[in-house]
C-alpha cells in the first residue's frame, strides 16, 4: 500500500520541507508515503467555479499517476469527520488490509471542488482550528506516522 498526500499550494517554506521529509523518511517499505504538490490555479479574474475546475484537474492527473485508478480518495475538509489518532490508526490497518493505495488531498486557498469532496470515499479534518497550508500538510504527515507506530506498536506513541 502507497500513502499519497496531494497537496494544492506553492513550494513549502524551508522548515516545513524539513519536517515533512523527515516524517516521510520514517515510513517502512510496506507503508510508503509520498507527497505530490499541484500547482494552485492563478486567481486573476477568473471565477471560483474556474479555479476549483482547474485544480480538480490537477488532483486527478497526480491521484492518477500515482496510485492508478483504484486508489481510495480521503479529502481533506473543515467540515469533514473528526478522527482521533487512534481511529485513524485503525483507518490505516483498513487500508493496509484492502491493499489499495489511499489518496489523501489538501486543497488550495479556496478550499477543493465541492463535488471532488463529495466524490471522495472519506472527507476528514484535522482540526477544528483553520491552519496554514504548511502545518496542515506537516501535521497530516504527523498523525499518519502516528497512526502507523501505533499499529505497529512502535513506541512513538504514548498514551
Amino acid at each position: 500500500m502507497k500513502l499519497v498526500i496531494v497537496a494544492v499550494g506553492q513550494r513549502l517554506p524551508e522548515w516545513a520541507q524539513t519536517a515533512c521529509d523527515d516524517y516521510a523518511k520514517r515510513f517502512p517499505p510496506d507503508c510508503r508515503i509520498e507527497v505530490k504538490t499541484v500547482k494552485t490555479e492563478p486567481r486573476g479574474s477568473r471565477t471560483l467555479d474556474t479555479l476549483y475546475a482547474a485544480e480538480r484537474e490537477r488532483i486527478q492527473a497526480a491521484i492518477q499517476s500515482s496510485c492508478g485508478k483504484g486508489a481510495r480518495v480521503v479529502a481533506l475538509d473543515e467540515r469533514g469527520s473528526t478522527v482521533t489518532t487512534a481511529a485513524l490508526a485503525g483507518k490505516l490497518k483498513q487500508w493496509q488490509l484492502e491493499g489499495v493505495d489511499v489518496a489523501l488531498v489538501i486543497g488550495g486557498p479556496d478550499g477543493l471542488d465541492p463535488a471532488f469532496k463529495q466524490s471522495a470515499q472519506e472527507r476528514i479534518r484535522l482540526s477544528d482550528l483553520t491552519l496554514p497550508h504548511a502545518f496542515a500538510r506537516v501535521l497530516l504527515l504527523e498523525q499518519l506516522y502516528r497512526a502507523w507506530s501505533i499499529n505497529a506498536g512502535h513506541p512513538y506513541h504514548r498514551e
